[in-house]
C-alpha cells in the first residue's frame, strides 16, 4: 500500500471542526441529542434479547438464576453442564470447518466476463516489439525471421484457410484460451486472473497481520452461544514493523494496514426495525475506554482533541447496564473507573449537518440524508464525519447462528436446549436426594423398653441394654424405596430430547457407548453425515453474512485506499466455509479414485486436469499456486521434460537392451522344461518332418500338401 494513502484521503473527508469552547458546542446538541435518541431506542427493544442471552450464559456457566427457589428440604443443588458441552462441540466444529487450511476462508476470483480489465492478450515474443501492433502480426505469412517456411504451391487462400481451421478448432476446445495457436510461439496473458491472484495474496497477508483468524473464532464462540456472531470493519491501523539501520539504530517501518475486529454482542445496539444489516439505518456500539485509550483517540483523524480533554477533566462516566453484574458472577456491586463511549453510524439528514456549520461537499449538496459517523462520551461529540467508505456502508457484519427471519438476532445453540437443561438439572437433583435419603434409614426407638441413659447413637456391633417390662420390639427401622434409576432414565431421555433440539447429536462430541448403527464404521459415518446438517446451515449463515461481507469490504478498502494497478479488475469475493465442510482425506480420497478414472484415453477429453489437479494438491495442504502449473506453463514444461527422455540408438548399432529398442520381450531367458527352451525333448513326428526346427526346439510348421 502506498504510505499515507489513506491518510491523505481522511484529511479531504468532511468532518466537525475540534473546539475548546464548551459554550460553542451548544449548537450541535440536537446532533447530540438524536444519537442519544437513536440509541436509547435501540436499547429498550433490545431488553427481551438482553433476558435470553443472561439466561444462555447463565446455562452454559452452571449458575442457577434468581428464578430458581430452593426449599429447606432440597439437599441437591447440582447443575449438569450439558449446555456448555454442547455450546463448545458446536463452537469446535463450525471453527474447524473454517480454518481447517492455512487460509482465511474467502478468496478473490475473476468474473467471468470481466469489465473494466482485459480478459486475455496474445501476445508473440518472437514478435518484434515495433511491429507487433501492425496488421502483419495476423497474416498468414508470418513475418521475416519466424522460422515457418512456407509449404510448396501454397497460396493466400490455403494458408487463410488453414489458419482459420485452427483458430475454429482452438475455439472450441474448452479449456484453451482464445488466440492461443495462432502463432507457433503465441502466449496468452490473462490479468484479470492475475490481478485476482495478486489481490487475493494481498488480503491474505493483511488478515495474517491483523490477526483475523483470532477475531472470527470470538465472533464464532458468541454466535454459538448466543445466537449472533458480529464482526466489524475494515478500518485503518498503523502497524509498526521492526527495524535497525546499518549503525543498529531502531527505526521502525510504519504503515497503514486494514483491520477487522470482534464486537461484543452486550455492546452493539443496531437499528430495532432492521432484521439484517442491509435493513438497518443505524447502528451503535457501545466502548468501556480507560483514560489512556480515550487519549489515544486524539491520535487518530478527526477526533476533536480539546474536546476529548475537557470530557476527561469532568471524570469517569461509566454507567453499569443491568445485566453486567450477572456477567461477572454476581460481584459485589462496585463502581467502574471508565468512561463510556458511543459509536454511532448511520443516516444523519443533510439540513441538520447544514445547520450545525459542517460544510456539505457540492456533489453532495443535493443529497437530503447522509451517513455518518458519530462518537460521543459524556453528553459530547468528539468526533463527527461522514461515512468515508465508497461505496457507503454500514461496517459491521452479523451473522445468526439459526436463522430468525423477524428479529435482528439470531437464536444459538444455548437457547434452543433451554428446557431440556431444566429437566435435566432437575431429574438429577431427584435422583441425588432419593439416593441420599433411600440410602439412610430412619430409626423408631420405644425408650420405656431400654435402660435410662443409654447413648442412642447407631453403629456396627452397637448393644441396647433392654429393661423388664412388657415384651415387644424397642428399636424399629424404616427405609425408603430407592428410584434413582426412574430418575436417571428421564434424565437420559432428557438428554436425548437435547441432542434432537440442538441438531448436536452426543456421538458427535465424543460420548461413549454407541450402540445399533453406531457400532460399526460405515454406521458412524452415516450418522455424522446425517449430524452434519445443523452445521452446514450455520457455516452458511457465516458464509453469507460475514466471510462474504468481510471479503468485500477487504476487497473495497484495497480498491480505494490503495493505489496499485496491479491489483485492479473485475473481481468478485466468495466465501469458502461451506468449500470445507468435506474432510480433506475424504476429498482428497475422492480426488485420487475421479482421476484414476478419467485417465482413461476415451474419458480424458471430459476432464479438466488443471482445476482436479489444483484441487487435490489442496487437499493435501499444499499451494496450489506453487504446486500446480498453468496452461502455458505446463506446455513449457511439458517441452523441457522431452530433453530428459533417453534417444533410440542409431539404426545399425547394437542394441544394450536387448529389446530391440522397445520394451517388449524382456526378461530373462527360458529354463529347462519351460517352452522355447531349445533343449527340450521334441516329439517325434515333429522331429521326422522338420528336424532343422526340431533341433532348434521350435514348434513343428504346419504340413504344406498331402496326408501324413
Amino acid at each position: 500500500m502506498a504510505e499515507d494513502s489513506y491518510e491523505d484521503i481522511e484529511d479531504d473527508a468532511i468532518s466537525l471542526d475540534d473546539t475548546d469552547d464548551l459554550s460553542s458546542d451548544r449548537d450541535i446538541q440536537g446532533l447530540a441529542d438524536k444519537v442519544m435518541k437513536d440509541y436509547q431506542r435501540a436499547k429498550d427493544y433490545r431488553y427481551q434479547d438482553e433476558q435470553r442471552w443472561l439466561q444462555s450464559y447463565r446455562n452454559y456457566r452452571g449458575i442457577y438464576g434468581p428464578d430458581v427457589q430452593f426449599t429447606d428440604t432440597e439437599k441437591s443443588r447440582v447443575f449438569i453442564k450439558i449446555t456448555k458441552t454442547k455450546v463448545l462441540a458446536a463452537y469446535a466444529q463450525i471453527t474447524d470447518v473454517l480454518f481447517g487450511s492455512d487460509r482465511f476462508p474467502i478468496s478473490i476470483q475473476a468474473t467471468k466476463v470481466p469489465t473494466g480489465v482485459a480478459g486475455d492478450i496474445h501476445f508473440d515474443p518472437k514478435v518484434p516489439e515495433e511491429h507487433r501492433d501492425k496488421p502483419e502480426f495476423d497474416s498468414p505469412y508470418g513475418y521475416a525471421g519466424d522460422g515457418n517456411d512456407l509449404p510448396p504451391g501454397a497460396t493466400r487462400t490455403t494458408l487463410m484457410e488453414r489458419l482459420g481451421s485452427l483458430k475454429d478448432k482452438l475455439s472450441g476446445v474448452k479449456g484453451w484460451k482464445e488466440g492461443a495457436g495462432v502463432t507457433p510461439s503465441a502466449i496468452t496473458i490473462n490479468p484479470a486472473e492475475i490481478a485476482a491472484k495478486k489481490m487475493d495474496k494481498k488480503i491474505q497477508d493483511q488478515l495474517d497481520e491483523i490477526g483475523a483468524k483470532k477475531k472470527l473464532r470470538h465472533s464464532i464462540f458468541e454466535l454459538a452461544l448466543f445466537g449472533t456472531g458480529i464482526l466489524k470493519g475494515p478500518f485503518t491501523e498503523s502497524k509498526e514493523y521492526a527495524n535497525w539501520t546499518d549503525e543498529g539504530d531502531y527505526e521502525p517501518i510504519i504503515k497503514d494496514i486494514p483491520k477487522l475486529d470482534y464486537t461484543c454482542i452486550w455492546n452493539f445496539y443496531p437499528d430495532p426495525d432492521g432484521n439484517n444489516m442491509d435493513e438497518c439505518q443505524y447502528t451503535v456500539e457501545r466502548h468501556k475506554l480507560s483514560r489512556h485509550k480515550l487519549r489515544a483517540l486524539k491520535k487518530r483523524p478527526h477526533f476533536r482533541a480539546d474536546v476529548i480533554e475537557s470530557v476527561i477533566e469532568l471524570g469517569e462516566n461509566y454507567n453499569k447496564e443491568w445485566w453486567e453484574d450477572d456477567l461477572e458472577d454476581y460481584s459485589p456491586e462496585h463502581s467502574i473507573d471508565r468512561f463510556e463511549v458511543l459509536e454511532y453510524w448511520g443516516i444523519i439528514d443533510a439540513q441538520m449537518l447544514k445547520d450545525f456549520n459542517v460544510d456539505i461537499p457540492e456533489e453532495l449538496s443535493d443529497f437530503d440524508e447522509l451517513q455518518a459517523n458519530i462518537w460521543m462520551s459524556g453528553g459530547r461529540v468528539i468526533r463527527a464525519v461522514l461515512n468515508p467508505f465508497k461505496p457507503v456502508r454500514l461496517p459491521y457484519m452479523a451473522a445468526p447462528c439459526e436463522l430468525n427471519p423477524y428479529s435482528f438476532f439470531g437464536i444459538g445453540i444455548a437457547e434452543n436446549m433451554e428446557d431440556t437443561q431444566v429437566l435435566m438439572n432437575g431429574f438429577m437433583r431427584m435422583a441425588v436426594d432419593n439416593a441420599v435419603l433411600s440410602g439412610n434409614m430412619i430409626i423408631e426407638i420405644d425408650e420405656t423398653n431400654l435402660v435410662p441413659g443409654q447413648d442412642l447413637k447407631v453403629f456396627p456391633g452397637k448393644v441396647f441394654r433392654r429393661q423388664g417390662g412388657a415384651p415387644g420390639q424397642a428399636i424399629f427401622g424404616t427405609s425408603f424405596k430407592n428410584v434413582s434409576q426412574e430418575n436417571m432414565m428421564m434424565f437420559d431421555k432428557a438428554r436425548q430430547l437435547a441432542d434432537e433440539s440442538t441438531g448436536m447429536p452426543s456421538f458427535a462430541h465424543g460420548q461413549t457407548g454407541v450402540s445399533g448403527t453406531g457400532r460399526t464404521a460405515s454406521g458412524i459415518s452415516m450418522l455424522m453425515g446425517a449430524a452434519s446438517g445443523s452445521t452446514k446451515a450455520i457455516i452458511k449463515n457465516v458464509d453469507d453474512y460475514i466471510l462474504s461481507m468481510a471479503g468485500k469490504g477487504m476487497f473495497q478498502f484495497n480498491m480505494q485506499f490503495d493505489f496499485d494497478k496491479t491489483i485492479k479488475g473485475d473481481l468478485e469475493v466468495r466465501a469458502m466455509g461451506t468449500d470445507s465442510l468435506m474432510a480433506k482425506e475424504v476429498k482428497s480420497q475422492r480426488l485420487g479414485q475421479f482421476l484414476g478414472t478419467v485417465s482413461a484415453p476415451n474419458l480424458a477429453p471430459f476432464a479438466k486436469f488443471q482445476y482436479l489437479i489444483e484441487e487435490y494438491a489442496e487437499s493435501l495442504g499444499l499451494d496450489r499456486d506453487k504446486a500446480v502449473n498453468d496452461m502455458e506453463e505446463a506446455m513449457l514444461q511439458a517441452e523441457v521434460l522431452k530433453q530428459f527422455q533417453p534417444a533410440a540408438p542409431p539404426q545399425g548399432q547394437p542394441d544394450p537392451t536387448g529389446a530391440g529398442n522397445g520394451n517388449i520381450g524382456t526378461g530373462q531367458a527360458p529354463v529347462p522344461g519351460e517352452q522355447g527352451f531349445s533343449g527340450n525333448e521334441q516329439p517325434q513326428q515333429q522331429a521326422q518332418g522338420h528336424p532343422q526346427q526340431a533341433q532348434a526346439g521350435g514348434q513343428p510348421a504346419p504340413a504344406m500338401g498331402g496326408n501324413m
